[in-house]
């Protein structure tokens, strides 16, 4: 049973809480440099194996169009990898329940670690994705609306960061708690990646007259977000308190 503090005194403001947590945060990544090396090696990896996957594949506009869908797997189990460590420095020293026992709200404690979760994704995402189109688009005629998927690229990773937060720290005493996370985390982000695999695909493709997919596909993902964030900062007091 995890320590709980329930008359929480008040003490820093809100955002003196939010900025102290994701400080910390940062500066233990920079120092450690743990949770980054580890995303951007196993993508890597996953690259790798695309490319071996891929290597007979000699129509490159065979691989555009199903690039999109090749982007977000990559992104997706990379995500998953770096939630399931961005708890492990709190549970391995035993710090996380000093941060409860603090006075701090429950829901800033959620928005420091989405946010914290969420550079870190991005930062993964800016070194992978100029490889991605190096391996495997650097020969094809993209379509000049390409740059486009900057849009549901920023809406899905928010969404990832968002519920993966709440599920990770659902799952942090759990035992096999990798597969766990996994088992909860895929069919909650479905509809999020579909939306975000469709835009990006669209933006890729280029294709006239489809072009209203790709923003009807970024506002389902944009939904998914404000419901789906809204939700887990509502739950988030009693994931971290079970």
């Amino acid at each position: 049973m995890r320590i709980v503090d329930s008359a929480r005194p008040k003490g820093l403001s809100s955002l003196a809480q939010y900025r102290a947590l994701l400080l910390k945060d940062l500066r233990q990544e920079i120092r450690t440099r743990e949770m980054l090396t580890s995303m951007a090696v196993y993508a890597l990896l996953v690259l790798t194996i695309y490319g071996a996957a891929l290597s007979q594949v000699g129509d490159k506009i065979q691989v555009v169009s199903f690039a999109g869908g090749l982007l977000w797997a990559l992104i997706i189990f990379t995500s998953l990898l770096g939630l399931n460590r961005s708890f492990s420095h709190e549970t391995e020293s035993g710090c996380l329940e000093g941060i409860l026992l603090a006075p701090v709200d429950r829901a800033i404690i959620f928005l420091a670690k989405a946010t914290s979760n969420l550079i870190f994704l991005v930062a993964v995402e800016v070194l992978v994705l100029p490889l991605f189109f190096l391996f495997f688009l650097s020969g094809a005629d993209l379509a000049g609306t390409t740059f486009y998927i900057a849009l549901p690229l920023l809406i899905g990773t928010v969404g990832v960061a968002g519920v993966g937060t709440l599920l990770s720290t659902m799952t942090i005493d759990t035992r096999g708690r990798d597969v766990l996370l996994a088992i909860l985390f895929i069919p909650v982000a479905f509809p999020l990646v579909y939306a975000c695999v469709s835009a990006t695909t669209v933006a890729f493709m280029g294709v006239e007259g489809t072009f209203g997919t790709f923003w009807t596909s970024c506002a389902v993902a944009a939904a998914y977000d404000v419901i789906m964030i809204a939700a887990a900062w509502g739950l988030y007091e009693f994931a971290v308190d079970s």
